[in-house]
């Protein structure tokens, strides 16, 4: 057996590691911000191409569905043709999806632009997280660089609202895209001279049947919600999609058992940590996605503010998930996920209470104390959920983990987004009191699903949840390795 090479530690190859780091936490930051940066910039794109509020909701679905869809897919073909290779074409798609969004001259362009930018998206942040422990050999430094590395979501969505109403109160909102393009050209000249290529030892083989089946689950049931407002769940349309979503599920279950490498292995939710972090996962950024969409209709639709103004009122909520994020991954790691997951619980069911008395003319003060709560929210249910999904896993399994929880937020943004829209759009045009009251359908919402990620939380960090994971992973003994060398990821401290 070969001696494993020491890691290179002179002051060039950490100088080179660290320009690999940095490149990959751009990729980070454009695709994440462009969740968030559209939001605010929805109102000018309506009055500009004289959008309805099903286009203004499949301008962000588009985006976040195609996410949800192939992230799993983009993964597993970058351990396969190369990495480097990989994350090069998600920049170039990411940039020129930007481009054509930016030129846009009506909502059905737009849309399909944005299609395209989440199409390189899925090659962007999957690929560049397996870039980065590649490119860390060193197990401490891996640790820090994958902590640096995630804490750009939280700048990602503290810049975007600001910087989005900065862009569009100056320059329009074709702006926002436009940024894009020159930042993903210089990432794509960094990235052919400073990251290296990889790839998986064993990649997994391509389901082209499961994609599909996913795709018509995920686009089935958000098509269906976007479109009931206005042709009603009774309709042949909404039906049909329905029946086609409920057939592609129990295909799912039916086909994936059977295949090698299946595109969503279910035998990982065996593990209750592992179903309870998806489901948490989703449920946590369906009320992501479905506050971002009516706060920013309501500061500058019914309050009458100005882009940069709504930006900054947001920005409590960033500046929470920025500070908050790094103490609840350390938390995690020395008492273990139950409280981080109770205390999100609890403050997204809190928000969606207090929001409940915001009108017109509340003050602002009392609209931005609400908001912290939503930050509060937001800064502590990530890293237990990830924490949760990966626990207790054997290694071979924790790219395909983080994945599906990967797709099980992107697939809550969708949906909440959805739900949303379809809650406040008959009151959009009529602004005042008749969205405010609207409004209370998702604020209720929110109580809903704070409730369910509190409960979720206690069950799946008990010791009867644990010793199914422990079950789950045995699974998977000599997937890559051998029978006599599982190894399994280690969880986190037990609750004290």
């Amino acid at each position: 057996m070969s001696t494993p090479t020491p890691p290179d530690t002179t002051a060039g190859s950490r100088r080179r590691r660290l320009l690999v780091l940095a490149i990959c936490c751009t990729s980070m930051i454009v695709t994440v911000m462009d969740i968030s940066i559209v939001n605010v910039a929805l109102p000018a794109i309506r009055a500009d191409l004289h959008a309805s509020t099903p286009g203004l909701q499949w301008t962000v679905d588009a985006y976040t569905l195609v996410l949800a869809g192939f992230l799993v897919l983009a993964g597993s073909a970058a351990d396969r043709i190369g990495r480097r290779r990989v994350f090069q074409l998600g920049l170039a798609a990411f940039g020129l999806g930007s481009l054509l969004c930016g030129l846009a001259p009506g909502i059905g362009w737009l849309i399909a632009a944005r299609a395209l930018q989440a199409a390189g998206g899925t090659m962007l942040n999957p690929v560049a997280m397996a870039i980065v422990a590649t490119t860390f050999p060193d197990p401490a430094e891996r640790v820090r660089a994958i902590g640096v590395f995630g804490s750009m979501t939280g700048l990602a969505l503290a810049l975007g609202p600001i910087l989005g109403g900065a862009l569009v109160d100056g320059l329009g909102w074709h702006s926002i895209f436009w940024i894009n393009v020159p930042i993903v050209a210089a990432a794509i000249t960094a990235t052919a001279r400073y990251v290296p290529e990889s790839r998986a030892a064993r990649a997994r083989r391509f389901d082209p049947v499961g994609q599909t089946l996913m795709i018509l689950v995920l686009g089935g049931v958000v098509y269906a919600t976007i479109e009931s407002p206005t042709r009603g769940w009774t309709s042949p349309v909404i039906l049909a999609l329905l029946t086609v979503a409920a057939l592609a599920a129990l295909g799912i279950l039916a086909y994936e058992p059977r295949r090698a490498d299946p595109l969503l292995e279910l035998r990982l939710f065996r593990s209750v940590p592992f179903s309870a972090a998806i489901a948490m996962a989703l449920l946590a950024m369906c009320g992501f996605g479905a506050f971002l969409f009516v706060t920013t209709q309501y500061l500058q639709n019914v309050r009458g503010l100005p882009a940069l103004t709504t930006g900054l009122c947001l920005l409590p909520v960033g500046a929470l998930v920025l500070v908050l994020s790094p103490l609840t991954g350390r938390l995690v790691a020395t008492r273990g996920p139950r409280v981080p997951l109770v205390i999100a619980g609890a403050t997204l069911a809190l928000g969606g209470v207090a929001s409940l008395g915001l009108g017109p003319a509340t003050p602002l003060p009392a609209v931005l104390a609400a908001y912290l709560l939503f930050g509060v929210f937001l800064g502590t249910v990530n890293p237990p959920i990830t924490n949760t999904a990966v626990s207790g896993m054997p290694r071979s399994m924790t790219a395909v983990a983080t994945s599906l929880a990967s797709a099980g937020r992107q697939t809550g943004v969708t949906l909440g987004v959805a739900i949303a829209g379809t809650a406040v759009g008959p009151a959009l045009t009529r602004g005042g009191t008749a969205y405010t009251g609207a409004e209370h359908r998702v604020w209720w919402l929110m109580l809903g699903l704070g409730a369910g990620i509190l409960t979720l939380g206690l069950i799946s960090t008990g010791h009867r949840a644990r010793h199914t994971a422990t079950r789950a992973a045995a699974l998977f003994d000599g997937v890559d390795t051998g029978p006599a060398h599982h190894t399994a990821v280690p969880a986190a401290a037990p609750e004290r």
